[in-house]
């Protein structure tokens, strides 16, 4: 094992990292936004509005990223003269944006039906009690259901957010220099594998921590009103228990 290649590629590793990071944020942030409606939508009565909204996440849920990465990216070269009729040329001839792009229609395509289910497990109780109170569709959906479904979706949608951090590994592929690409680049100069895969995988390993200990503190701050009554309540007993 040749740690001083490992310490001397840290920096390479490192400004790697640092695509990748960003990547998954505009990503997630993207996806996010476009999620909630398609959420909504998707729950209609409408069939012309569901339908579309159940074929988009039907096809990103149900085909692998990286054929959706290369139907994007070099796909998208066979309709050059519509794209630059619409101006979008620029943007689709840039692996960055491809990349971008791929990775938020598919994390909002699985949000979204996170977030359908968690909006239907809403306890009905709650929906009727605003409505006795008089508010309007818009307000219920604003001031109960969509922050009552966040919080119930909050620890599978973590679940999404290791899952598109981990998978921009394979942006690589279509010429980016994130955490992997940078790896794959230092691999074939030195042909140490096992040391710079391994210091990678590491680093991978570090931030999908770091990411689930936010989701755990942020479930322990939202859910805190759950655990208190317990806690006293076993606080109660152990203290009835002592002579």
């Amino acid at each position: 094992m040749n740690l001083s290649l490992v310490i001397n590629s840290l920096p390479q590793l490192l400004s790697g990292l640092l695509i990748t990071l960003e990547i998954t944020a505009l990503a997630l942030a993207i996806g996010l936004a476009l999620a909630v409606p398609l959420a909504l939508m998707r729950l209609s009565k409408n069939f012309l509005v569901r339908a579309p909204v159940y074929g988009f996440i039907f096809y990103f849920r149900g085909t692998p990223l990286l054929v959706q990465l290369f139907l994007v990216y070099y796909g998208s070269g066979q309709f050059r003269p519509e794209l630059e009729a619409l101006g979008l040329w620029t943007f689709f001839r840039e692996a960055y944006f491809c990349a971008v792009f791929t990775l938020t229609l598919n994390t909002a395509a699985y949000t979204a039906e996170i977030l359908r289910g968690a909006i239907q497990a809403v306890p009905y109780g709650e929906i009727e009690a605003a409505r006795a109170m008089g508010m309007s569709r818009s307000l219920l959906y604003r001031r109960i259901i969509l922050p009552k479904a966040f919080r119930i979706a909050l620890p599978a949608y973590s679940n999404e957010v290791v899952f598109l951090f981990q998978a921009t590994s394979l942006v690589s592929i279509i010429t980016l220099l994130d955490l992997t690409g940078v790896a794959r680049v230092l691999v074939a100069r030195t042909f140490a594998v096992y040391e710079l895969y391994i210091a990678a995988g590491l680093i991978y390993l570090a931030c999908t921590y770091l990411i689930l200990w936010i989701f755990r503190r942020v479930e322990q701050r939202l859910f805190a009103h759950l655990r208190r009554p317990e806690a006293e309540k076993a606080k109660k007993l152990t203290g009835a228990a002592l002579p």
